[in-house]
């Protein structure tokens, strides 16, 4: 088991909860970090104790970006270590947009709890995920044309699809920093904390979303609403779920959970996401 450095991983209950830990550089993303976060989703895929992950932040923030510790060559390709980079197809692949891809792959609901600042990278890692609460003094920031660069980490596919192209196109034109009620007020986010409630209440959702449910159901359909997302045709999503009904309806999970039904019994389901996820989708392009 990977021992993590720029995060703590507590498991309790079925959640885990993922607290970014680089407080006094404001939980800023870094290479290591990069690679930590692609190794944190491999664990909880493959961990059937894992329910859902919760992902929060130490201190003032939840990410306030990327680490600018290079200054002017922070963002320079060809001023990094080679061992920093990964090239398909002659493209350098950008970091954020692997953690995003890794998190958009994942088997288990992922829930972020914003307890601070949320910038560059802090908040598009964030797109991916299924729930985004935030305390109410979260603060967003789409910031990349203030610093001469681009949005990265698939925001540019996510975030419209999330808030709408006009709101997508405000935030990233004018890359201003704005505050907790736009954020929510736009739909960016699902509901505002006290401070003090919101991990509870990231806890509280993660439950309520898995509590009852077939964990490779929620596996399968995870995967199912959001490559649907991006769908040219309701028949894409049909063959989808043909493919899968298929799947489900001859597994011990279903038995199980009709005859619960029948009975009037909560459902014990015997199958497990290590074991029993079928692989039932198209191969993905190589995202690590």
């Amino acid at each position: 088991m990977t021992e993590f450095t720029t995060f703590t991983l507590d498991v309790r209950d079925g959640i885990a909860v993922v607290t970014l830990s680089r407080p006094d550089q404001m939980n800023t993303f870094t290479p290591v970090m990069m690679q930590e976060v692609l190794e944190l989703f491999d664990q909880t895929d493959a961990r059937d104790d894992v329910k859902a992950v919760i992902m929060t932040g130490s201190g003032r923030a939840f990410c306030a970006g990327a680490d600018l510790a290079k200054g002017g060559d922070t963002f320079n390709y060809n001023r990094r270590d080679a061992s920093e980079q990964i090239v398909v197809n002659g493209i350098r692949r950008d970091g954020g947009g692997r953690v995003s891809l890794r998190i958009f792959q994942s088997l288990k609901p992922v829930i972020a709890a914003v307890n601070g600042a949320a910038v560059g990278v802090g908040a598009t890692m964030q797109l991916p995920m299924d729930f985004r609460l935030a305390s109410t003094g979260a603060r967003y920031g789409f910031v990349f044309a203030r610093r001469g660069i681009v949005p990265e980490a698939c925001s540019s596919w996510f975030l419209p699809r999330l808030v709408g192209m006009p709101t997508a196109l405000d935030w990233v034109y004018s890359g201003r920093v704005f505050n907790a009620d736009e954020a929510l007020a736009s739909g960016l986010v699902q509901s505002l904390h006290a401070p003090e409630d919101l991990l509870p209440a990231a806890i509280e959702l993660a439950h309520k979303v898995t509590r009852d449910s077939a964990p490779v159901s929620i596996a399968l359909a995870r995967q199912m609403l959001w490559r649907g997302f991006g769908a040219n045709h309701p028949m894409e999503g049909h063959i989808m779920e043909s493919r899968a009904l298929a799947s489900r309806g001859a597994a011990t999970d279903t038995a199980e959970g009709v005859t619960a039904f029948k009975e009037k019994r909560d459902a014990v389901f015997p199958n497990h996401v290590s074991t029993d996820y079928p692989d039932l989708f198209d191969p993905e392009p190589e995202f690590r």
